[in-house]
C-alpha cells in the first residue's frame, strides 16, 4: 500500500466549493464548471498552465486554465486538477452534485457504469471515485480522471487547425468511437467540448451521460425529455451574461433523424456528429449552428439538399415526413464551395458522414478505412470491446431516490474492486 502524508488537508476550497478529496489529493486548481461538473488543476504552484506546443505542428492551447470561461453558476459539477500524492502526478477531479434532480442522477449513473467498464486510449478513464461511507452522508461524488489540458472546443476558438492536425484528431475520434460502437453503445453527445486534448495531441472522448445501448426499436423520446429538462434547469440558474451559444451547441451536432423520429435511430447518429465536428475543424466554425430545432433542420437541408423519396422512407413519424415534403426543394451544396481550401479526401469523407439517410451513412469501420486516414489506419491497433455493454435496467422512470441508491452501489462496487486488485496507480 502507498502511504499518504498524515498532515495533508482532507478538504480544500475551490471557488467557494469544498472538495473533500484529501489527504491523497491536494493543491487543487480550478479548471471549469457547468451543468455537468467543475474541474480544477493542481500542479503545486498555483500558476496554472502556460501556452504549450503540440507535437504535430505547433498550436497555442491558451493562457491559464484559471482563465477559462465559466459556463454556469448552476452547480451540478465542477472540475479541477489536483496533485496525487500516491502517483506523484496531476489528475483531474470532477465534483458532481446530482442528487437534487432526476436527470442529473441518470447522467451520473450512466457515465459511471460505462466508464468503469471501458478501457481505451481514446476514451477518458476513471482512476478513482470518492464518496461518503454511507448513502445518507452522500451529497457529492468525486470522479478522478486523467488530466487533459484542453478540449477541441477551446482550441477551435483560438486556433486554425492544419490538415495534419485535423486528420490526426479525426482518426483518434473514430478510433475511440469504434470501441464504443463495438460495445453496442451510442454516445449521443459527441461535440468539440467533449473531446479532450493534451499537449502531445492525444485525444480522449468524454461525457457519457447521455449514452445508451443501441436499440433500433427503443423509444427515444426520453432523450428529448432529458434535453428539455436540462435546458430548464440551466435557464433557472444561469448567469445574466451567459453565452448561450455554448449550451445551444447541444443541438448543433444532432443527426436529422433525432429531430424527425421518436424512435429507431442507431449508431449512425454518432457518425453524423463526427461529420459536424470534421466540418468545424476545417474552418473553425460550426457547420449547422441552429437557433432551435426547426432552424437546425433548415440549415441541414440548405447544405445536404432535400431528401429523396428513398430518404423519406426512413422517417417513421408521419407528421415529420409530411413537414419535409411541404418544404420548398433545396439543392445540395458542393462541399468544395463551403470549404474551398480543404483536402479533397477530407471532403469526400465529410460527404459520406453527413448523408441525410442514416441507412446510407458511412459506418465507423468504413470511415477509418477511408483514404483520408490511410496514414494512420491500422485495424490491428484499433481495439474493440470484448463483449457488448448492457444496462441491467433503463433509468428513465426511476425516482431520484432509487437512482441515488444505484449510484452508491456502483461507486462502492468500483472501490471494492479497486481495493481487491490493488490497482491504485492506474495510468491514463
Amino acid at each position: 500500500m502507498h502511504e499518504v502524508e498524515e498532515d495533508a488537508p482532507t478538504v480544500e476550497i475551490v471557488r467557494n466549493q469544498s472538495f473533500e478529496v484529501g489527504p491523497r489529493y491536494s493543491n487543487l486548481l480550478y479548471i471549469g464548471e457547468g451543468a455537468y461538473g467543475m474541474v480544477v488543476n493542481g500542479n503545486g504552484n498555483g500558476n496554472g498552465l502556460s501556452a504549450a506546443s503540440l507535437t504535430v505542428g505547433r498550436l497555442l492551447i491558451g493562457k491559464k486554465l484559471a482563465d477559462w470561461w465559466i459556463l454556469l453558476t448552476l452547480f451540478y459539477s465542477m472540475s479541477s486538477s489536483a496533485y496525487d500524492r500516491v502517483t506523484k502526478a496531476r489528475v483531474a477531479i470532477k465534483k458532481i452534485s446530482p442528487f437534487e434532480h432526476q436527470t442529473f442522477c441518470q447522467r451520473t449513473l450512466r457515465e459511471i457504469k460505462i466508464l468503469t467498464r471501458f478501457k481505451h486510449e481514446n476514451i477518458i478513464n476513471i482512476q478513482d471515485i470518492i464518496n461518503a461511507p454511507t448513502i445518507e452522508q452522500m451529497k457529492d461524488i468525486y470522479i478522478v480522471q486523467c488530466l487533459m489540458e484542453t478540449d477541441l472546443y477551446k482550441l477551435l476558438k483560438t486556433q486554425k487547425l492544419s490538415n495534419d492536425h485535423i486528420c490526426y484528431f479525426l482518426y483518434q475520434i473514430l478510433r475511440g468511437l469504434k470501441y464504443i460502437h463495438s460495445a453496442n453503445v451510442l454516445h449521443r453527445d459527441l461535440k468539440p467540448s467533449n473531446l479532450l486534448l493534451n499537449t502531445t495531441c492525444d485525444l480522449k472522448i468524454c461525457d457519457f451521460g447521455l449514452a445508451r445501448v443501441a436499440d433500433p426499436d427503443h423509444d427515444h423520446t426520453g432523450f428529448l425529455t432529458e434535453y428539455v429538462a436540462t435546458r430548464y434547469e440551466v435557464s433557472k440558474f444561469s448567469v445574466c451574461n451567459l453565452n448561450c451559444c455554448h449550451f445551444c451547441s447541444y443541438r448543433w451536432y444532432r443527426a436529422p433523424e433525432i429531430m424527425l423520429n421518436s424512435k429507431g435511430y442507431t449508431k449512425s447518429i454518432d457518425i453524423w456528429s463526427v461529420g459536424c465536428i470534421l466540418g468545424e475543424m476545417l474552418n473553425s466554425r460550426p457547420l449547422f449552428p441552429g437557433k432551435h430545432y426547426l432552424d437546425q433542420l433548415n440549415l441541414i437541408l440548405a447544405v445536404v439538399g432535400s431528401p429523396s423519396e428513398e430518404d423519406l422512407q426512413c422517417i417513421v413519424n408521419d407528421k415529420a415526413r409530411s413537414y419535409l415534403i411541404s418544404l420548398p426543394p433545396k439543392e445540395k451544396q458542393p462541399w468544395n464551395k463551403i470549404y474551398p481550401h480543404a483536402d479533397q479526401k477530407a471532403l469526400d469523407l465529410l460527404d459520406k458522414m453527413l448523408t441525410f439517410n442514416p441507412n446510407r451513412r458511412i459506418t465507423v469501420e468504413q470511415a477509418l478505412a477511408h483514404p483520408y486516414l490511410e496514414q494512420y489506419y491500422d485495424p490491428a491497433d484499433e481495439p474493440i470491446c470484448e463483449e457488448p455493454f448492457k444496462f441491467e435496467m433503463e433509468f428513465d422512470d426511476l425516482p431520484k431516490e432509487r437512482l441515488k441508491e444505484l449510484i452508491f452501489a456502483q461507486t462502492t462496487e468500483f472501490q471494492n474492486r479497486k481495493q481487491q486488485s490493488s490497482t491504485s496507480n492506474q495510468g491514463c
